[in-house]
C-alpha cells in the first residue's frame, strides 16, 4: 500500500502543480495504512454526521465506553444494549436506531462486508446506501477508509469543497461542474487528493494557498 500511495503522490504532483505544493507540505499520504474494522468505520461515519470532529470524537468515546469496545465497535456490542443508554451517551434517536439495526443485519447475515468488498465502487456505494442512516457521503467515506479505494471524491463533503475553493478560486465558491473538472485530473487517485485537501482544512488560515 505504501508503494501505491507513493506512486499516487508522484502522479498527482505531476498532474496538478497546485496540488503538488500541498503534497510537498503534508506528504507522504497515509490513507489506508492503519487498518480499520469495517463495522467500526460504518459506526464512525454515522456518529460523525452533521457534527464537528471534536463533538463526534467525544460521543464515539462515550459509546465505546458504554459497550466496552476494545479497540473497535463490533455488531455484538449492540445486541441488547438499551436505547436510552445510547441516547445518554450522546447519540440522537435516529443514529442510535440506525447503528443497532445495522449491527443486527450483520449478525443475522443480512449484510455482508465480505460481499461488499468484491463490488466495484458505484455498486458498493449503492449497497451501503440501502442501509439505514447511510447516504452517499457515508458510503464514500467507508470505501476510502475501510476498503482503501483510491479513486473516490465526495462531492458532498463540505471540507473538501472548501479546500478546492481555497486552492483554485481564492475561496470563491465553485459550482459542481467546475469542481468536477478540477478533480477529474486527479483520477485514478482522487481519494489521495482528498486526503491532502483535508490536511489543508486542518491548517491555520495563514498557510492556505
Amino acid at each position: 500500500m505504501r508503494e501505491r500511495l507513493a506512486e499516487a503522490d508522484r502522479y498527482l504532483a505531476d498532474a496538478d502543480p497546485v496540488l503538488g505544493a500541498l503534497i510537498r507540505r503534508h506528504g507522504p499520504c497515509t490513507l489506508g495504512l492503519n487498518a480499520r474494522d469495517p463495522f467500526h468505520v460504518l459506526c464512525t461515519s454515522i456518529i460523525s454526521q452533521q457534527l464537528s470532529t471534536k463533538a463526534a470524537d467525544t460521543i464515539q468515546g462515550r459509546v465505546e465506553a458504554l459497550v466496552r469496545a476494545n479497540p473497535h465497535l463490533q455488531p455484538a456490542h449492540f445486541k441488547g444494549v438499551r436505547h436510552a443508554s445510547l441516547r445518554k451517551a450522546g447519540l440522537s434517536n435516529a443514529k442510535a436506531k440506525w447503528i443497532v439495526e445495522i449491527a443486527r443485519r450483520v449478525r443475522d447475515d443480512e449484510f455482508s462486508f465480505d460481499a461488499l468488498n468484491r463490488l466495484d465502487d458505484e455498486t458498493a456505494i449503492g449497497m451501503l446506501d440501502a442501509l439505514p442512516g447511510i447516504g452517499r457521503w457515508s458510503a464514500e467515506m467507508y470505501l476510502m477508509f475501510a476498503l482503501g479505494r483510491l479513486d473516490i471524491f465526495a462531492m458532498d463533503d463540505l471540507g473538501l469543497r472548501r479546500s478546492v475553493n481555497r486552492l483554485y478560486a481564492r475561496g470563491r465558491k465553485l459550482g459542481d461542474r467546475r469542481t468536477l473538472a478540477i478533480t477529474r485530473a486527479w483520477a485514478p487517485y482522487r481519494s489521495v487528493a482528498s486526503w491532502y485537501l483535508w490536511r489543508l482544512g486542518d491548517e491555520e488560515p495563514g498557510n492556505w494557498a
